[in-house]
């Protein structure tokens, strides 16, 4: 690698991913960006993950220098991890998922990059999305709960939402609850009252949270999933699988039946 070469390499690692515009700010020219893409691109530097978009390539071992979630929120100016792959990023998943959910305000066409498949979500509430220290934009655990009792039959299912909500080791009642106004859907205060009251004593819920979840539920008799076959819960006044999961394992502890 040319000297000249050597230095804006070292820029484009350092910025992981990027746009031609970005690069252009490095090079201070548009049109100089487009011909070191073109060049890098073919000397193997970097890679094309979608139109406009690019990673830097580690030459040790020929990878992207950055994770599917630094490039996730680079995908559009608004976009964020979220969902399972947001329980992925926090640890609480049992095996790794090929599927990053990105949410955004702009939509964008799902598509395959390094084995990964980026599947658009529209962003359904603004609150609740932090950056990391290291650039990662995901939604933050209280969020990510919440998205994920919204859209578990569309992105998880029910069983692995289940099992990502008992390797969390905490949760903020408070933050909930300002979600769950954000999101003002009644049939999503009756869905996460009856899932996190079976978590009430890992994640420390006041009584108080559930009666706030429960005023806000109207009269309406709705089910937990598509499938309307299953057994009445009085409290939630929701129609829910039979025996849904016996038992779910939390380390060496086991829940009870939900």
């Amino acid at each position: 690698m040319e000297v000249w070469e050597l230095k804006y390499y070292s820029e484009l690692l350092a910025m992981g991913c990027f746009t031609r515009g970005e690069l252009a700010e490095h090079t201070a020219n548009y049109n100089t960006a487009g011909t070191l893409i073109k060049s890098y691109l073919k000397k193997g530097y970097i890679r094309r993950v979608k139109q406009n978009l690019y990673v830097a390539v580690n030459l040790v071992d020929n990878e992207p220098a950055v994770s599917k979630f630094h490039i996730a929120r680079k995908i559009t100016d608004t976009a964020y991890v979220s969902h399972h792959a947001a329980f992925e990023y926090y640890g609480c998943t049992n095996q790794v998922s090929y599927q990053v959910e990105v949410s955004s305000e702009t939509p964008f066409a799902t598509f395959d990059f390094d084995g990964n498949t980026y599947a658009y979500l529209a962003s359904r509430i603004k609150d609740g999305v932090i950056t990391r220290p290291e650039g990662v934009r995901v939604t933050d655990t209280e969020r990510t709960i919440l998205d994920g009792i919204h859209d578990f039959e569309k992105v998880m299912g029910l069983e692995e939402l289940l099992r990502c909500l008992s390797l969390l080791p905490s949760v903020r009642e408070d933050q909930l609850l300002k979600y769950l106004a954000a999101y003002n859907k009644q049939v999503l205060y009756q869905k996460t009252g009856y899932i996190l009251r079976h978590f009430q004593r890992e994640f420390h819920l006041s009584e108080d949270f559930f009666a706030t979840c429960s005023a806000f539920t109207g009269k309406s008799t709705r089910y937990l999933t598509a499938d309307q076959s299953g057994v009445y819960n009085k409290e939630w006044r929701l129609v829910v699988p039979v025996n849904l999961m016996s038992r779910i394992t939390k380390g060496v502890e086991e829940y009870a039946d939900i």
